[in-house]
């Protein structure tokens, strides 16, 4: 019973650990040091620069493919999907590490300067991304997040799934993000949490063609306040009138799976149904959702899978 406690405690503890990993830039004669964070969730290794081979036709990013352990693995060069155009403070490339990651069941490599440490922050520090509108080396949707850590120095939070919008050699992506053919058979209304814009869209579009009405909310900070309100408003009865809540993990100010345990601890909110749509994908973050109560833990973003999920959930 002890045990459940302490677990219970580290999967509501709001907090994230990220991968820290660096990119030189050079500016005005000066060598920059990025300093940039990568969920460990979604990181499965660190290695040095593999053997690379050539992907014809593809984005300016994709340094080429590699096999790791007999799997082909796309290789992103971060600099440059970036934008951080001046390449002077390169390295060479056998000094620079690749991290391996999986999100959205699909497996890519980071190429980075250098890997740094493992930070484990806690959420309600971080920042939602903010730029003016002449950035330029940084462009919107590509940091999802931002934190200061020691000596005032600012570490960016990146935004994986937006290199996976950018892709063009995955041929079903367009087929696995939206419903076809799908007749309104649902009503009422649903909950949608998740601080990417591009993610709340889609979710919104594939939700409206089954016919529900949708609220939205960035963080779950936000989405708490929400349903205070609308159970203000619905005069204490939501069960109704909220027919289900889909949440991301990742945000800023409160993340998924503490949102869901307040939820899922509330006799006012508990018993509406809470769908986890995460791009980690690895079995012990499903788990941690099954065992704070979610009905359905999904990994974005596959339409079918959606549609059936729900109609599970529902019918």
């Amino acid at each position: 019973m002890e045990q459940d406690k302490v677990y219970k405690t580290k999967i509501s503890s709001n907090e994230i650990e990220l991968v820290d990993f660096r990119i030189n830039e050079q500016a005005n004669g000066e060598v920059y040091e990025g300093i940039y964070g990568i969920n460990v969730a979604k990181v499965q290794e660190i290695i040095q620069m593999p053997e690379t081979f050539d992907l014809p036709a593809s984005p300016d990013y994709i340094v080429g493919v590699f096999d790791l352990r007999g799997i082909i693995i796309p290789l992103v060069d971060l600099a440059v999907w970036l934008n951080i155009k001046d390449r002077e403070a390169d390295l060479p490339l056998h000094k620079k590490r690749v991290i391996i990651t999986e999100f959205n069941n699909l497996k890519i490599g980071f190429l980075v300067h250098e890997a740094k440490l493992i930070r484990r922050i806690g959420w309600d520090n971080v920042q939602a991304a903010q730029f003016s509108s002449n950035s330029h080396n940084l462009e919107r949707g590509k940091i999802t997040g931002t934190t200061r850590i020691e000596d005032g120095k600012t570490l960016l939070i990146l935004d994986l799934e937006g290199i996976v919008d950018d892709l063009d050699f995955y041929s079903d992506k367009q087929d696995r993000k939206e419903l076809q053919n799908v007749e309104k058979r649902f009503s009422g209304n649903v909950l949608i949490v998740d601080d990417s814009t591009i993610a709340r869209s889609l979710l919104k579009k594939n939700l409206k063609k089954m016919g529900f009405t949708v609220i939205e909310a960035h963080d779950g900070e936000m989405a708490l306040q929400t349903l205070n309100d609308l159970y203000v408003e619905q005069n204490g009865d939501l069960t109704s009138f909220i027919r289900f809540i889909i949440s991301d993990i990742e945000m800023p100010k409160m993340d998924g799976f503490h949102f869901a345990e307040i939820i899922k601890s509330d006799e006012r909110f508990q018993s509406i149904p809470f769908i986890f749509n995460s791009s980690i994908c690895d079995k012990f973050s499903e788990q941690k959702g099954r065992d704070i109560g979610a009905d359905a833990y999904l990994v974005k973003f596959d339409a079918q899978t959606f549609y059936d999920e729900i109609i599970k959930i529902l019918e």
